[in-house]
């Protein structure tokens, strides 16, 4: 059905995603800074009521008889349907502030409100030094808005434009309330996301100036581009999203801005920031230059595979806390790069929720270098020794989370790395099967650096730095509980994540084959 006949009750709840955070942080930012508790309280209410919304349109029965996607010609199948509207933003130059939501972006928006949600919360009970939390309440809330229009945006155009929206918002928070390197890591930040805009912008031209149109629904599957075009677009779509995601080699600016930003912008950055590159790769890549993506698929695998080498070796001679944790995200996101790579239906699932399950696991890793940070006010490994002795329920949460992310069968990290490589596998050939023996390879490698981590801070001797633990608080549990809770139902039934992907990844591999 065309977006007109979808119920206006969903269309609105779709405008209301971006909306309530946006007028939220408007009404945060113009509190007198005498409320400032207040401030951040009401920050955390409009974060609530955005992640409700977040989850009707999976949820509202109706919405799955309305509005069903179609992406390219007719022999590719619908999509799962959703809420979808259509409204003329720029009539001059043909850009509709067109929105959607699918199997493919659903996921990724309810776990934008989730972790804002609990960001929110979290500021309620401490604000990091170096700025007023009622600031940095409106900033999260901003993230939150660019964030969710990245994942919900169907017209190129539009999606440019939320993609650049987090830039300014996560310098602030790096440089307002990060540590003392903060300024140079933001610049940093700054730069290289900057330069992937410019490259993004440019894939942005070369593919509607040649289709004439931004449509996302209408471009998939090609478009008749030519493959000289697809190839060009796809390049610069891919440089872009690598430095947003960050892939390998691009990701030198990520140990920085993790190791310099508060908790909360750490939780956010890796929680879903990074999955704008991934997403994108999958959305736009994929959807919209599917030529290119066949052309540059083994040299996309072969940096996954490096990615996932790379990451896990840094991470063994890492002696920081945040800095191990940053640095484990290059190689699973070469897990997600890897899925992505095969152009299967099994690799992009893989990626899907492999993106997840790193959102959900690092999130809460990070959560929980925050409070020992905050606790022992060192990051040094070697100064973290004993947790498990001074603070047993804090060991107890960090070591499921390292063994979570190391791929447990049953917890949520399994999935995504498992079948990247099975995903390989299927592709088959002596190059795609190398991969798949490099990334398992990878991902042993992934359990002795966690291993490594937990017998040095929860199993070591105890040192002075973890003297004394105050108890975990109220607020820190209410912060971790959901994010444990999902690692186990992911991990336990993946169809949470996967369930409504099948028809929206068979239509963006269908132009693949």
């Amino acid at each position: 059905m065309a977006p007109q006949d979808v119920p206006v009750g969903l269309q609105l709840v779709l405008l209301a995603v971006l909306g309530v955070p946006a007028l939220g942080a408007a009404a945060v930012a113009l509190m007198p800074a005498r409320r400032d508790r207040g401030a951040r309280l009401l920050a955390t209410v409009v974060a609530a009521i955005t992640f409700v919304l977040t989850l009707l349109p999976g949820l509202i029965p109706s919405s799955r008889d309305f509005g069903w996607f179609r992406y390219g010609a007719s022999e590719i199948p619908p999509v799962v349907p959703w809420a979808e509207v259509d409204l003329p933003w720029v009539p001059a130059l043909g850009i509709d502030f067109h929105l959607g939501v699918d199997g493919v972006s659903w996921p990724l928006v309810v776990l934008t409100g989730l972790l804002t949600l609990l960001c929110c919360g979290y500021t309620v009970a401490k604000v990091p030094a170096g700025g007023s939390g009622r600031t940095l309440a409106a900033l999260l809330l901003v993230l939150e808005v660019g964030i969710l229009g990245t994942f919900l945006a169907l017209d190129l155009v539009l999606f440019f434009v939320f993609f650049e929206v987090v830039l300014l918002p996560m310098y602030a928070v790096i440089a307002g309330w990060g540590g003392a390197e903060r300024r140079r890591a933001a610049r940093k930040f700054v730069l290289y996301t900057l330069f992937g805009s410019v490259l993004l912008l440019l894939g942005v031209f070369t593919v509607v100036v040649a289709a004439g149109t931004g449509d996302l629904l209408a471009l998939a599957g090609g478009y008749g581009l030519s493959r000289t075009t697809q190839c060009v677009a796809f390049a610069l779509f891919a440089v872009a999203f690598a430095i947003k995601a960050p892939l390998w080699p691009l990701h030198t600016w990520l140990p920085d801005a993790h190791t310099e930003a508060p908790t909360v912008g750490s939780v956010i950055l890796a929680g879903v920031l990074l999955k704008m590159g991934t997403y994108g790769l999958i959305r736009v890549g994929l959807g919209v230059a599917p030529e290119g993506a066949a052309w540059a698929a083994p040299v996309l695998g072969v940096l996954a595979a490096a990615a996932i080498i790379a990451g896990s070796l840094v991470c063994l001679r890492q002696t920081e806390l945040k800095r191990l944790i940053a640095y484990s995200s290059v190689g699973h996101m070469g897990f997600v790069l890897l899925g992505i790579a095969t152009l299967t239906v099994t690799g992009v699932q893989a990626a899907l929720i492999g993106n997840v399950a790193h959102g959900v696991i690092t999130g809460l890793l990070f959560f929980l270098a925050g409070a020992v940070k905050d606790r022992a006010h060192t990051g040094d490994l070697a100064d973290l020794g004993g947790l498990r002795e001074t603070a047993p329920r804090l060991a107890g949460v960090l070591g499921f989370a390292a063994i979570a992310s190391l791929g447990l069968p049953g917890l949520a990290g399994f999935w995504g790395e498992a079948f990247a490589v099975v995903a390989a596998v299927e592709r088959g050939g002596p190059l795609w099967l190398t991969l798949a023996v490099v990334a398992a390879a990878g991902g042993a490698l992934t359990a002795v650096y966690f291993l490594r981590l937990l017998r040095r801070v929860t199993h070591g001797p105890a040192t002075p730095a973890v003297t004394g633990f105050p108890a975990v608080t109220r607020s820190e549990w209410l912060a971790w509980s959901p994010l444990i809770l999902l690692t186990l139902a992911v991990g336990l039934v993946p169809a949470l994540v996967l369930a409504a992907a099948s028809d929206p990844v068979a239509a963006l591999t269908g132009a693949l084959r």
